[in-house]
């Protein structure tokens, strides 16, 4: 058999190009189908003794993910070039194939290159094929064409209503891959299949394959024009060298050494103007490229004179930038290269062009005879930088003019620095809670920031940004200090014009916010409702929904409570705001603690736990109660979503502890009935009213922290830097910053001290509905009737007697009083109770000593002193500290017994931590330390 080592690696690749172009997908099938087929084109299917199963199994337990760089990738193309007969096609052939974006190209080339240094593998697989190279290379293309032009004649026929049967059976005899075959069947196939493709009127299978390739690249970016016909049907339409050979062609051509100086010189200087134009001399040749951008490199007649030699050496780079430059322009032409190359690439064939003009000067020169080695000049490397970045910059920068002027990015090649997100909508500022319009609808690209633009870089994204505000209101807005900008190398002009844009558009957007839509206005009427600013507001709407809020939530008309509402702000001192019929009612289906953990728990592994159902949590109206606010574009900016359900939040807190005071203060009222009642019943109330007093004391100074020692404070350093913000984004941080140490000195970013705060509420609202059902069993409303109606009777018949009126009154003052006495003797004589006023106040108690010891650990730990008001104003005369101090020796002792008991070999279990001992004298419990013990002392006693 003839064995043709033509090219191998070319057929390689061409081999893996008709594979890519079948869609080969390694699984266990076809593994085991390429396994069979390599060795029956290795032919040694018949000597093996092993089989396919076990090379498959093998290589599928040794392939991984193979992962190429262009380190790597350009070093192993290098070195097949180097080791092929033919580099210049090779190369050229890998430059096509990565054009096309072919997959795997890089792994193969790694592959190839392994192969070249195993001397036996390469001689294994030029001699033991039965089909040669060249051969294989037919078959290939041969297949390939016929697949093109089946599909070609299918749509041909289609649309002339025609069948392919007659090709169909042609089809049908060709041999199923992997098979063997011998010469005389391949010769058969061949001029099969060649008489079939020449019965195809069209285009070749090139012109077919650039075809596609073409529709491929529209469908990967519809805003790329489509390429012209002749660009490809003329691939040598190039100012750069043609590809050379690495010797002279023409034999005959006399040696320079056997010429005089003079003509030596004379020679040597037609062949460098030819260069110069990228055109191959007789005694000047080009080499073949080793890479896509690689330096053109050049061969010299060895017998010229070693001084011109130097003088030309000296030259030629010239004509190698030349060469580099020529490549560069032709490829970034392409339309895929956007408009910055463009640009750049029109200058620089302007310089060509003058370039050109120089040679053709200089050749006139030569013909004249005036021309000489020593002639040829030097360019001005700055200058031609220069205006090369200048011309480049045209582009980039009326992309920029129209960003930091009108606040409009038309940027169809994505250059520019700024990118737009359009999945990104303002609408989903009143939607989203995490919605990160403004940060996230126009974001910088870094790698698209030019280097001469670093710097001012954020305040680019920010001008248009505030501008692009600006035109969704329906404004047009013109910066009237527009000008061209121009790139310049030391003055940087065009950096004062970004700094006047920057604050002309931040000063546009901040007036049409603070004046036009009244931003501070609109911010002040959400404190009144949501922070409880209003007092009379609030004390009327609660009265009025006193009933509603006591329902399930499914009982609730959400229309009522509308209503109610727009009855409490008409009658109160909020009927002079302006924006109060922004305020709207909400019933969430969630209450404050579910809120809170869903919110903190957003993108953490705990999120799903929070994700309850809301028909689960059997909510009241109480619970589940909130205001909203309707904000509009670009307010919503400020109020968007996020900063909305924050107020709500705070408003939620705020408002349940007034319910709860609201409660007590209820049963402050009730207690006042008891003087009528008799010395022996009062001193079993008495403990039931120190209970009251002191949950009342606890809710009272716990919101006056609130509103006062934290919301004011706050809402005072807020309105302060109102006063001097100077862009949109200051508003958006100062106005974060003050919902964020809100919620922090609240307690409402801290799980473990929310929920002791909440549990001590429970305790409160717990024991009011205790005594508030106490006195309604004591009530003689309904023994009393049939009196009052008496009294009604005795009065109308003698209006005129005074004196029977009022005696009758006093008498019946006197029977409800003695009624409810002894019904109240009855009551609180028993042990019940009195039991249950105790475990009232032990509970109590023992949640105020927790809160206050889990306050003053979280104060030193984090550094927070703000929350030690709070323990001042709860523990003024320092009771509560020496219970803590009494508590911790207590665990003291404790831990003490502990310790003695394990020296001693006692299996006791006692804890091991105390509130003294776990901390330095300087970390703790500061408010009862600050008085005397003497001080202290006396006044817990009292």
């Amino acid at each position: 058999m003839e064995h043709v080592p033509v090219r191998p690696f070319l057929f390689t690749i061409e081999l893996f190009q008709f594979l890519q172009e079948k869609e080969v997908k390694m699984s266990e099938f076809k593994l085991h189908h390429h396994v069979s087929e390599l060795m029956n084109l290795l032919g040694v299917r018949s000597t093996d003794t092993v089989g396919a199963e076990v090379y498959t199994e093998m290589l599928q337990k040794n392939t991984t993910p193979y992962i190429t760089t262009q380190v790597s990738a350009h070093q192993a193309k290098r070195k097949i070039a180097e080791s092929s007969t033919t580099p210049i096609e090779f190369l050229a052939k890998y430059d096509e194939l990565k054009g096309k974006n072919m997959r795997d190209l890089d792994p193969l080339v790694l592959l190839l290159s392994q192969l070249t240094e195993e001397e036996q593998m390469k001689t294994g697989l030029s001699g033991s094929a039965d089909v040669s190279v060249k051969e294989h290379r037919v078959l290939i293309r041969l297949f390939r064409d016929k697949k093109i032009l089946e599909k070609q004649a299918k749509t041909k026929a289609d649309e002339a209503g025609m069948t392919l049967l007659q090709h169909g059976k042609i089809f049908s005899q060709l041999p199923a891959p992997g098979a063997k075959i011998t010469n005389q069947e391949f010769t058969e196939l061949k001029d099969m299949l060649l008489k079939e493709s020449k019965s195809v009127a069209g285009t070749t299978s090139t012109e077919i394959l650039r075809k596609a390739l073409r529709e491929k690249q529209m469908k990967r970016n519809v805003n790329i024009p489509p390429q012209p016909e002749w660009l490809f049907q003329r691939p040598s339409l190039t100012l750069d060298f043609i590809v050379g050979v690495d010797e002279p062609i023409d034999q005959n051509i006399v040696p320079l050494g056997s010429l005089p100086l003079p003509m030596q010189e004379q020679a040597i200087i037609e062949d460098l103007l030819k260069c110069m134009e990228g055109i191959e001399g007789k005694y000047i040749l080009a080499r073949a490229l080793t890479e896509r951008y690689a330096p053109k490199e050049f061969m010299i007649d060895e017998s010229l004179d070693p001084s011109v030699q130097e003088l030309v050496r000296r030259f030629l780079p010239l004509c190698s930038n030349y060469s580099t430059v020529v490549r560069f322009i032709e490829e970034k032409s392409a339309f895929e290269y956007g408009l910055v190359n463009h640009a750049l690439s029109a200058s620089m064939r302007t310089l060509i062009k003058d370039y050109m003009v120089l040679v053709a000067q200089l050749e006139q020169q030569y013909r004249n005879g005036n021309l000489t080695l020593q002639k040829f000049c030097d360019a001005k490397c700055q200058e031609l930088c220069l205006f090369l970045t200048q011309s480049a910059c045209v582009p980039y920068f009326e992309i920029l003019e129209k960003w930091i002027y009108k606040g409009i990015i038309k940027d169809p090649y994505s250059e520019f620095l700024v990118e737009e997100n359009e999945t990104i909508q303002k609408e989903k500022l009143q939607e989203d809670y995490n919605d990160a319009y403004w940060d996230q609808h126009y974001t910088i690209c870094r790698e698209r920031i030019p280097v001469f633009l670093e710097q001012v870089a954020d305040k680019i994204l920010n001008t248009g940004k505030y501008l692009n505000v600006i035109r969704l209101c329906g404004r047009d807005p013109k910066f009237p200090y527009a000008v061209e900008m121009v790139y310049t190398l030391k003055e940087r002009k065009y950096y004062e014009q970004i700094e006047k844009a920057y604050s002309y558009a931040s000063k546009l957007l901040l007036d049409l916010l603070m004046k036009e839509k009244e931003l501070n206005s609109r911010i002040k009427s959400i404190k009144h409702y949501f922070l409880l600013d209003k007092g009379d507001f609030l004390v009327q709407f609660m009265d009025m929904t006193e009933e509603e809020m006591k329902q399930d939530i499914d009982n609730i008309m959400p229309s009522r409570l509308e209503s109610l509402l727009e009855l409490a702000l008409r009658t109160s001192t909020a009927n002079v705001d302006p924006f109060k019929d922004d305020l709207k009612v909400e019933l969430l289906p969630y209450d404050l603690i579910t809120q809170l953990f869903q919110i903190l728990t957003i993108d953490t592994k705990q999120e799903k736990d929070y994700r309850v159902d809301p028909t689960d949590l059997h909510l009241s109206g109480l619970e589940a109660f909130s205001f909203d606010y309707v904000v509009k574009w670009p307010v919503s900016l400020v109020l968007n979503r996020k900063a909305l359900t924050r107020y709500q939040m705070l408003f939620r807190h705020l408002f349940y502890c007034k319910h709860v005071e609201r409660q007590l203060c209820s049963v402050w009222i009730g207690n006042k009935a008891a003087k009528m009642y008799s010395l022996h019943s009062c001193k079993w109330y008495s403990a039931a009213f120190a209970l009251r007093q002191k949950m009342l004391n606890f809710v009272q100074n716990f919101e006056y922290y609130m509103l006062f020692e934290v919301i004011e404070y706050n809402w005072h350093v807020f309105q302060s830097n109102m006063d001097s913000v100077s862009n949109i984004d200051n508003v958006l941080d100062y106005h974060s910053d003050f919902l964020d140490n809100c919620l922090k000195d609240c307690m409402l970013t801290n799980p473990d001290l929310l929920k002791t705060v909440h549990k001590l509420m429970m305790v409160c609202v717990t024991f009011s509905n205790f005594i508030q059902r106490l006195s309604s069993s004591t009530s003689v409303e309904v023994e009393t009737k049939p009196t009052r109606e008496s009294s009604l009777q005795a009065t109308k018949k003698d209006s005129k007697t005074t004196s029977s009126k009022q005696k009758m009154a006093t008498k019946n003052q006197k029977l409800q009083n003695k009624i409810v006495a002894e019904n109240v003797d009855l009551l609180v004589a028993s042990e019940n109770f009195e039991r249950t006023i105790a475990n009232f106040d032990q509970n109590f108690t023992r949640l105020l000593l927790e809160l206050l010891e889990k306050i003053m650990d979280y104060s030193c730990n984090s550094g927070e002193p703000k929350l030690h008001n709070i323990l001042y104003r709860l523990d003024f005369n320092g009771f509560y500290t020496e219970r803590l101090e009494a508590i911790s020796a207590e665990r003291a002792t404790m831990d003490a017994s502990s310790t003695h008991s394990s020296d001693t070999g006692s299996t006791g279990s006692w804890p091991t931590s105390s509130f003294t001992s776990s901390r330095p004298d300087s970390a703790r419990y500061v408010p009862g330390l600050m008085k005397s013990r003497s001080s202290s002392s006396n006044n817990s006693t009292s």
